[in-house]
């Protein structure tokens, strides 16, 4: 079964705050490497050194970018990203598991950026030139398959905030931790929407059951789809 998996599987992770994205992977991970296989984990922003002065900016509750200039930042952090990590592991044959990509930038600064601050709008990057530029960014660096983990704006929030106060980051949430409700359930709403028009490559996995519930139904997708 191992042998017929298919060279440079990137799959990526998509959905609101504290949704479950990063504990999924991990267990996916240790699943997959007790197969054999080499997987490397990744995320958006951040995952290189220049990624990581990006994320520093991206995050900062000090500074609220326009829709645009955060799409370009966000891009810069995703060019270095596929040149020194996800390209050359494809090249491996690796399993590319990824905490954010393309989605979350059509979502985020496309569809809910109107939304991203009480009393106050923005306009909203076109998803033409979101998907212009991603394509661009990217080249053949496209997810083969995306689990979008859905659950509540209220109950990923409430999740985000319980995180922080377990990791001691208390009064520390990032920018996008801080929006109101309204902004996080336009993200949802956006995501869900992506993973109607994209049936084939989205999978929709309820993220308000139990965490070996969520890792099961992602791992029956992976076995039929990648290990089958």
């Amino acid at each position: 079964m191992v042998d017929n998996i298919v060279d440079g599987i990137l799959i990526s992770f998509e959905g609101i705050e504290g949704c479950g994205k990063s504990t999924q992977i991990v267990m996916l991970a240790e699943r997959l490497r007790g197969l054999g296989l080499e997987v490397v984990v990744s995320r958006e922003p951040g995952a290189t050194p220049l990624g990581q002065e990006l994320r520093k900016l991206l995050l900062d509750p000090a500074y609220n970018p326009d829709a645009l200039t955060e799409l370009l930042l966000y891009l810069a952090d995703r060019r270095e990203h596929c040149s020194r990590i996800i390209r050359p592991a494809r090249a491996r044959g690796a399993i590319v598991l990824l905490d954010r990509f393309i989605d979350s930038t059509w979502v985020y600064q496309g569809f809910a950026a109107p939304a991203a601050a009480a009393g106050a709008t923005r306009d909203a990057v076109s998803a033409k030139m979101i998907e212009t530029l991603n394509r661009l960014v990217v080249g053949s660096d496209w997810p083969q398959l995306t689990f979008l983990l859905d659950c509540s704006a209220k109950v990923g929030l409430e999740r985000a905030r319980r995180r922080n106060l377990e990791t001691g980051a208390v009064g520390v949430a990032d920018r996008f931790e801080q929006r109101h409700l309204d902004f996080h359930e336009q993200v949802r709403a956006g995501f869900l929407r992506l993973a109607e028009i994209e049936k084939e490559r989205f999978r929709i996995v309820n993220a308000q059951q139990e965490i070996d519930g969520i890792h099961d139904c992602i791992w029956r997708e992976i076995s039929n789809r990648i290990l089958g």
